[in-house]
């Protein structure tokens, strides 16, 4: 990049998660992700220290997908002074509104809670930001089409590139004064069921890429893993519990088990999806599925059954989600969040778990110091599906 300008890791950096990048020309700075730290108390308690640069002083901020740990800091910097432009794709827009307005809810009814728990360092108990700081935030939203070279702020352009990790993510390509920089953001694998592989990218000087799994390939999908715990759990009488991420995971999880239905390899069993974040995520890929989005698999359609099993039924009211706390009959729940951090799921966990009929299976990265990793056999790495009970932890 040029003389003048730098770069800055905010986060990220010895760890998966609270993504932020700061370019500075030394007349205009451009962070790139803002994300929230996710996982063990060290790590969350960093989202309360200051920045290194004053938020007032960002003159626009790209967000590379929808994720909260890469766009869930927005409301913060917003409510310390940021009022540029966020630049992201139309499908990120829409499901960054659904992810910061349920991550500022959560922050207030954790305050709530501290607040009557009398275990706050503050008084009153605050929250890390409210809703109001998300709305600012999700007004900063500015959509921009994929592909399509603009030029955000001086002597900075921007072209967003498919990243094939969920729908909207994309890698930003940065043209600073002539340079080309290149951030990935979250990069999708190649057998995405619902996406299609990421584009590749134009030549770059500077290439900042996710290492997740850098030091290790991707375990393969196991469907035999996956259809033998469902199965022995359906045929014993048991409630299947996934805790799954809403944005993604969810929709990708209804199509595993459309298959695995279809081939005759799981029982058919009432589906439910019990995550009022997931079901308005679901809507945002029905409507990118109806309009035919360009980074989708064109075998994907409304028309087919290929994305939902056969007697799905969606639970977005409290009184149905405690119904499933008991259900009574051996059924399939899908709840957030993901790695059992909060949600609903913790209730259906605290209900079904004392039940050796019942199992819990985890559909992803579970990150160190979360409950998922804690259940996981390897809690610093990915599983593709881990089963585990009260009456066989950790199964495989």
């Amino acid at each position: 990049m040029h003389d003048r300008t730098s770069l800055t890791f905010m986060g990220a950096a010895r760890t998966v998660t609270g993504s932020k990048f700061l370019v500075d020309t030394g007349d205009v700075r451009v962070m790139v992700d803002c994300g929230l730290f996710q996982g063990e108390r060290v790590l969350r308690r960093r989202n309360w220290e200051p920045l290194s640069v004053d938020p007032a002083k960002v003159d626009a901020v790209v967000l590379t997908h929808a994720h909260l740990d890469h766009t869930g800091y927005l409301p913060l910097l917003v409510r310390n002074g940021f009022t540029g432009p966020a630049y992201c794709t139309p499908a990120t827009a829409e499901l960054a509104a659904i992810v910061l307005r349920d991550s500022a809810h959560i922050a207030e009814s954790d305050a709530a809670h501290a607040q009557a728990g009398g275990y706050s360092k503050h008084e009153p108990a605050l929250a890390l930001y409210d809703s109001g700081d998300a709305e600012k935030a999700i007004d900063l939203l500015t959509p921009v089409e994929p592909d399509l070279p603009i030029n955000i702020v001086d002597a900075v352009g921007l072209e967003l590139r498919s990243a094939g990790h969920v729908l909207g993510s994309a890698y930003a390509e940065l043209d600073v004064g002539g340079s080309r920089l290149l951030v990935s953001g979250d990069v999708g694998r190649q057998g995405h069921p619902l996406l299609l592989p990421p584009k590749p990218p134009h030549d770059a000087d500077t290439v900042v890429v996710e290492s997740t799994y850098g030091d290790r390939q991707h375990e393969p999908d196991n469907d035999d893993l996956l259809a033998g715990a469902i199965t022995r759990t359906i045929k014993r009488g048991g409630v299947v519990l996934m805790p799954a991420f809403a944005v993604d995971r969810t929709f990708v999880l209804l199509m595993i088990l459309a298959r695995l239905e279809t081939e005759g390899r799981i029982p058919s069993v009432p589906v439910y999806v019990d995550s009022p974040m997931a079901l308005r995520a679901l809507d945002v890929y029905k409507k990118a599925i109806a309009g035919h989005d360009p980074q989708l698999r064109p075998e994907v359609t409304l028309s087919s059954t290929a994305y939902r099993p056969t007697r799905l039924q969606l639970a977005p009211s409290i009184e149905e989600a405690e119904k499933l706390n008991r259900p009574g009959k051996p059924c399939i729940i899908v709840s957030a969040s993901g790695m059992a951090t909060g949600g609903r799921v913790l209730h259906h966990l605290r209900h079904q778990l004392p039940n050796s009929r019942n199992s819990v299976i985890l559909t992803g990265f579970q990150v160190p110091g979360t409950r998922g990793a804690h259940w996981s056999t390897e809690p610093s790495r990915s599983r593709s599906t881990a089963a585990t009970s009260p009456s066989a932890p950790r199964s495989m």
